[in-house]
């Protein structure tokens, strides 16, 4: 009688494992380069060598066996299986910086960190003021400060997904919008610069109306530069005008070639900046007079302010407590006081949006205060976001002085 062999055991197949080779600087490598856009600026960021991030894309490409980019003359385009693995090569970075982060923390080798994002769509003064708060602010409390420099939506996903840690951004809705557990202060309301052919009639007034405004062609910058803006912008311009979209600027970053670009063109056009000004200065705060205009160019304004955003700075309430109370130090030290505003009166159809002020044990309020018409929308009841609680009393904050005055915020 014939003994029956015994069955091999079956192993699992190589592809249900993690490639062979696959190393976190090639995820590391690949997330820089969806989020830049273009493999020069991702170098840039990186401090390599372009030669060699594009033979690292190309190893890791060869790894998972499939392309993840779509190379194109503008820039990089991700395809669909590398949407997949940069959603997964995020939570895989984040989840193990912040463990090796930990690991010291609790081995006593290094301080805690903060990770925190400043988009470059910024006002340069509005950021450094931040910044130099933020760093002054972390030096006291012993803590550690990781800059990244990327844009934010929205929803700031780089900080709801636990990317970073905070983030000095614009707040376009409500901040009760805003997914849990992100916590949120405003540090102002700003508006953009509006540039229009000097030839044309409201160069004169100084004065141009929004629906005429969507009726020319608008030069603003792209969409990845500033997503959460862009979306904003376009959906008040289409309000006036369906058909309306914005043009790309001719090159990036360059105010100078977006307004020769403008005065040339076959028809009226405008250039619209990112958010620059202070959005209808305070009783007693008067602007630095400007040049009106330059060249065949020249600066006006919209009635009412429709195209605002709020620069806010945002992190997640999962923080540590001596985290959240070091950000909250450093909104405070930015965030104006309030100001007296004219009755609701006298400003027929303003919207109520909310601020946070101090109370006498130095936690901020829910405090309500009329503002112009715009991307923010009306308010709930009360603020329903925790505070940290009382800090150590300190210096009265000097008087107020704008972070993005006109003198500083026009970079031509």
């Amino acid at each position: 009688m014939k003994k029956s062999q015994a069955e091999p055991v079956r192993l699992p197949r190589a592809d249900t494992q993690a490639p062979q080779g696959l190393e976190l600087r090639h995820l590391r490598y690949f997330v820089a380069v969806a989020d830049a856009g273009t493999f020069t600026h991702a170098a840039e960021r990186l401090f390599i060598a372009q030669p060699t991030l594009s033979q690292q894309i190309q190893r890791l490409e060869q790894i998972v066996g499939t392309p993840l980019l779509h190379r194109r003359r503008d820039g990089v385009r991700l395809t669909a299986p590398g949407t997949v693995l940069l959603e997964t090569a995020r939570d895989v970075l984040s989840a193990v910086d912040h463990a090796a982060s930990q690991t010291r923390q609790a081995a006593g080798l290094g301080r805690p960190r903060l990770r925190f994002v400043i988009p470059a769509d910024l006002p340069d003064s509005l950021a450094v003021q931040t910044a130099s708060r933020l760093r002054s602010a972390a030096d006291a409390g012993e803590v550690a400060i990781t800059w990244m420099e990327t844009a934010l939506d929205a929803q700031f996903s780089p900080i709801r997904q636990r990317r970073a840690d905070a983030g000095l951004g614009w707040l376009t809705a409500s901040p009760d919008a805003l997914p849990a557990p992100l916590e949120v202060m405003s540090l102002g309301e700003f508006e953009p610069d509006v540039w229009i052919p000097s030839s044309h009639p409201a160069a004169r007034t100084g004065v141009i109306g929004l629906d005429e405004l969507a009726s020319m062609d608008v030069i603003h910058g792209s969409h990845r530069a500033s997503p959460a803006i862009y979306e904003c912008w376009l959906e008040v311009l289409r309000a006036v005008n369906p058909q309306f979209e914005f043009t790309d600027p001719p090159v990036r970053n360059s105010l100078p070639m977006a307004l020769a670009f403008a005065a040339t063109a076959d028809r009226p056009a405008a250039v619209l900046t990112g958010p620059t000004d202070i959005a209808g200065p305070p009783p007693g705060v008067i602007r630095l007079p400007r040049p009106a205009g330059t060249g065949d160019m020249a600066r006006v304004s919209i009635p009412g302010h429709p195209l605002t955003a709020t620069a806010a700075l945002v992190w997640n309430g999962d923080l540590p407590r001596p985290l959240q109370q070091i950000l909250f130090d450093t909104a405070d030290g930015v965030s104006p006081p309030l100001t007296s505003s004219p009755p609701p009166a006298a400003r027929p159809g303003a919207a109520i949006r909310r601020r946070t002020d101090e109370r006498k044990d130095s936690r901020p309020r829910g405090q309500l205060e009329l503002a112009q018409p715009g991307c923010i929308q009306p308010l709930g009841e009360p603020d329903r976001r925790n505070r940290p609680g009382p800090r150590p009393s300190r210096r009265p904050r000097s008087a107020y002085r704008p972070v993005a005055d006109a003198a500083t915020s026009l970079r031509e």
